[in-house]
């Protein structure tokens, strides 16, 4: 079973979000904040991250950062109802963002984008 981490401070998102992924044979872990989120981390291994950006302790991109300068290879990927430009996108693939999913989402496009993540790339 893939098992993927999301760290989503709001409840409602994150139990909408696993139960969503869990209906594709996902398990989902959960963290409410950066910290929980790297210490999860530091003690399991997932097929891939989800990030919300605004999150109560640091922001995404700083847990984003702290995870890949550690492990360059995992699989990270933004949630997230901030937009960000084109350039910005282009940006943070390069720096190894897998994808960057604006909320709200469809529940198909969603799951297909988090699909092509795990067993594409």
């Amino acid at each position: 079973m893939k098992q993927l981490l999301y760290v989503e401070d709001d409840e409602n998102t994150f139990r909408a979000v696993k139960m969503l992924m869990e209906t594709q044979g996902y398990k989902v872990n959960g963290a409410a904040n950066g910290k929980e989120a790297l210490e999860m981390i530091a003690k399991e291994n997932h097929e891939l991250i989800l990030l919300d950006i605004m999150l109560p302790d640091m922001s995404g991109w700083d847990v984003f950062e702290a995870i890949h300068t550690k492990q360059p290879s995992q699989k990270i990927a933004f949630l997230s109802a901030m937009p960000i430009s084109e350039e910005r996108s282009k940006v943070l693939s390069k720096e190894g963002v897998m994808d960057y999913i604006m909320k709200p989402f469809e529940n198909h496009d969603f799951i297909m984008r988090i699909n092509n993540i795990i067993y594409n790339h």
